[in-house]
């Protein structure tokens, strides 16, 4: 039988850990609902790795821009806790808006400059948002280990620099981006796709793997690893193109030679729904793992 407790206040949240941190190590799996194979992958090495497995779910309202989808971004509450009970999670923080931010202008915020690259260049405000939500997160579980995806690789870079810069004595564990069969990476926004939309989206990863593979190849020249990606995505008339870059996977600065690894990153809108994806280069395949 499951002992699953959901929690929806910050004051029942560190109660609960503060009873339960004498049994070893918590983990923090922080979410936005919408559960899907990627997530699971998370709270599974949470789950191999520590004692405590909290999983947060919260679609945060800071880091939607106004014209962004918060009011229509999934939700599926019930169905999530279901699957978070069968992967044996211990806690669910669950608050609403109005615990996390009780007043419409608090004032303080957490602002790391990494953000400002990549997926912060089109949604200003964007890593504030996450970082000020994570930050909360980390005060309010105190974890020893938070588990986040590869797939998020800009905000992986945000979150390394504010767990550094703020001194936060958490461990970040970065796990694989978790694929359908046919390489799409998985995202809660993948359910807004059509039919025919969800098949134009395998352009992305079509053009991240043909450069990845020029790399292994031995081509060293960022510019033209980001040629053969813009080439690729061009082929796909519904791919309107954001970014496609070839940056350093740390600071997110583009780079020119990839002979020290770096990161292919590319977002586009395919209809109205936006993706991202990425590809760590080969010298840095050392963290395309949980580490």
């Amino acid at each position: 039988m499951s002992n699953l407790e959901v929690i929806a206040t910050i004051a029942a949240m560190r109660g609960a850990l503060s009873q339960r941190k004498k049994d070893g190590t918590v983990a923090l799996v922080p979410t936005m609902g919408a559960l899907h194979a990627g997530h699971l992958s998370l709270v599974r090495a949470a789950r191999a790795m520590c004692d405590v497995v909290v999983a947060s779910i919260f679609v945060n309202p800071i880091q939607f821009g106004p014209n962004e989808d918060y009011s229509r971004y999934p939700r599926s509450l019930d169905a999530d806790l279901r699957l978070l009970e069968q992967e044996q999670v211990d806690y669910v923080f669950a608050p609403e808006p109005e615990e996390l931010y009780p007043t419409a202008d608090a004032g303080t915020s957490v602002n790391v400059r990494v953000g400002e690259r990549l997926d912060g260049v089109s949604r200003p405000g964007h890593f504030q948002g996450v970082a000020t939500v994570v930050a909360k997160l980390f005060h309010i579980t105190s974890p020893d280990v938070a588990f986040f995806g590869q797939k998020d690789a800009a905000q992986i870079a945000v979150l390394r620099a504010m767990v550094r810069d703020l001194n936060f004595p958490i461990r970040l564990v970065v796990c694989p981006t978790v694929r359908e069969p046919d390489g799409l990476a998985m995202s809660s926004r993948n359910r807004y796709l059509t039919g025919s939309e969800r098949l134009q989206s395998l352009v992305l990863y079509r053009a991240l793997s043909e450069a990845h593979s020029e790399a292994l190849r031995g081509v060293r020249q960022a510019g033209e690893l980001r040629n053969t990606m813009v080439r690729v995505l061009s082929n796909e008339p519904a791919a309107h193109l954001e970014y496609v870059e070839v940056v350093d996977p740390n600071t997110l600065i583009p780079i020119e030679d990839v002979s020290k690894g770096g990161l292919l990153a590319v977002a586009a809108r395919i209809g109205t729904t936006r993706l991202i994806d990425n590809i760590l280069l080969p010298a840095s395949t050392s963290r395309d793992r949980c580490e």
